[in-house]
């Protein structure tokens, strides 16, 4: 690309940075108080001492210890900070759809099911205490920030015979995604996917969870975080909305072949040779996730302006086109990089929509250092050189427990990884993140997480 579109498109993507009201504004130089030093004291002589730590507390993993037991809560997000954690990450919509926390726009779970030794069990909620409050008050308790985290486009999951919104209300049933397979278009609701996902562009939908998120801003929070705010894979979505979206996208042009000249049906990677819409199509996904994302920032920030609006995505940019999520900077021109991109591509990326945003590195234990994906450091690494600066905070890190399918490592390479992932994190990004609390307490693993950032902080 020549270095005049170079510069015409650099100009493009600082408006559309612009649009996205720059990351945060100017209330995210303050946002970590204490433990930034202060203005007017000496600056800490490891940049690490001050970045964030992230801990992730997913739903159903946790059910068994947190739905009815305030006192668990306390005891374990104070192991969290005697580890060395500063922030917990506190899942409250789980991929039933259904929420843990105040709202009159959907369902309370009332269950979940989660691993209990060997047993894949059903874990009954029978507290009428407000799950969220409680995270909350024992985070404030304990001088620990707390954030809310949610699975956006998710409306449903086919467990215990299916359950969540899209099983109760069949009024719903254009919200479900709609999925090019090789038998034909055929509804999420249909098919063996166990999350059963909404479509993106169904402008309900986007109403929808932006009223849920108005009712979770109204929490004390540090910040909420959109997990799963994408497309379910590459088959999704095919629906007639967002056929009719993409053909006004591309000025009115009807598409003759639907969806062959997108991708065949059944298509679940992209083709040696592209139809002839593919790659618009591409573009056009990233828009509408792009487009829901200001939507959803909107909504947070009107509500409290000081929470801070962030995503969770996995470090792997180069197949992120599968999910249709351009997280990069608006000045990423990914078009130079991936032939799948086009030269619009750029203008979606949400990054400067963003105060905060957690990198799965979800790397091999075996590959904690690196400067390519699917290493744990490469990850991070590469994620702040997309990111460019337009999210103040990048903070990634491992999923630790899932990151050892083949069994490769001992036991003790896996302890090692913990402790050795944190600085290799910290070290190229802005903070450090773990999924999730579950996997450090089911293998009493606290110790490597606190030794890893006692590491990192020297």
């Amino acid at each position: 690309m020549n270095i005049k579109k170079n510069i015409i498109k650099a100009f493009i993507g600082g408006i559309a940075a612009c649009l996205c009201m720059a990351c945060g504004g100017s209330d995210s130089k303050d946002y970590w108080g204490d433990t930034s030093g202060g203005g007017d004291e000496e600056p800490t002589e490891n940049p690490n001492a001050s970045k964030p730590r992230y801990i992730w507390i997913d739903a159903a993993a946790n059910f068994p210890d947190f739905a009815n037991s305030k006192e668990n809560i306390a005891r374990d997000l104070a192991l969290a900070k005697d580890a060395g954690f500063t922030d917990i990450v506190v899942d409250v919509r789980p991929t039933t759809g259904d929420v843990l926390f105040k709202t009159n726009h959907v369902d309370q779970v009332k269950f979940m099911y989660a691993w209990i030794g060997s047993n894949y069990t059903k874990v009954e909620r029978t507290a009428t205490w407000d799950y969220l409050q409680a995270f909350v008050d024992e985070a404030r308790k304990q001088g620990l920030r707390i954030h809310a985290a949610i699975n956006t486009f998710v409306g449903g999951n086919q467990i215990d015979g299916g359950t969540g919104l899209l099983y109760r209300d069949q009024s719903k049933a254009a919200w479900a995604t709609q999925m090019n397979m090789q038998t034909g278009i055929t509804s999420v609701m249909n098919t063996s996917e166990s999350a059963k996902f909404f479509n993106p562009a169904h402008p309900e939908v986007q109403t929808f969870l932006c009223n849920l998120l108005k009712d979770l801003a109204s929490y004390d929070l540090d910040g909420i975080f959109l997990d799963r705010g994408r497309f379910l894979n590459l088959q999704a979505d095919f629906s007639e909305e967002s056929r009719k979206q993409f053909e006004a996208y591309i000025g009115g042009i009807k598409i003759q072949n639907y969806p062959d000249d997108i991708l065949a049906p059944g298509a679940s990677s992209l083709p040696a040779t592209y139809p002839k819409c593919m790659t618009k199509w591409l573009e056009f996904r990233a828009k509408v996730i792009y487009d829901f994302m200001q939507k959803a920032r909107t909504a947070v920030k009107e509500v409290n302006s000081k929470i801070k609006f962030g995503v969770y995505v996995g470090g792997w940019y180069s197949s992120y086109y599968d999910v249709g999520v351009n997280w990069a900077a608006a000045t990423y021109d990914t078009s130079r990089y991936y032939k799948w991109a086009t030269g619009k591509y750029m203008n979606y990326g949400y990054a400067a929509c963003m105060d905060q945003i957690l990198i799965g590195a979800y790397a091999s234990p075996l590959k904690v250092h690196g400067t390519t994906e699917w290493t744990m450091e490469g990850f991070c690494s590469l994620a702040k050189d997309k990111i460019k600066g337009e999210c103040p905070i990048v903070a990634g890190g491992p999923d630790v427990g899932n990151w050892d399918t083949n069994n490769q490592a001992t036991q003790e390479q896996e302890n090692q990884a913990i402790v050795q992932s944190v600085k290799a994190c910290m070290d190229v990004c802005d903070g450090y993140f773990l999924f999730d609390m579950i996997h450090l307490k089911k293998a009493g693993q606290w110790q490597y997480a606190k030794e890893g950032i006692e590491l990192a902080m020297k």
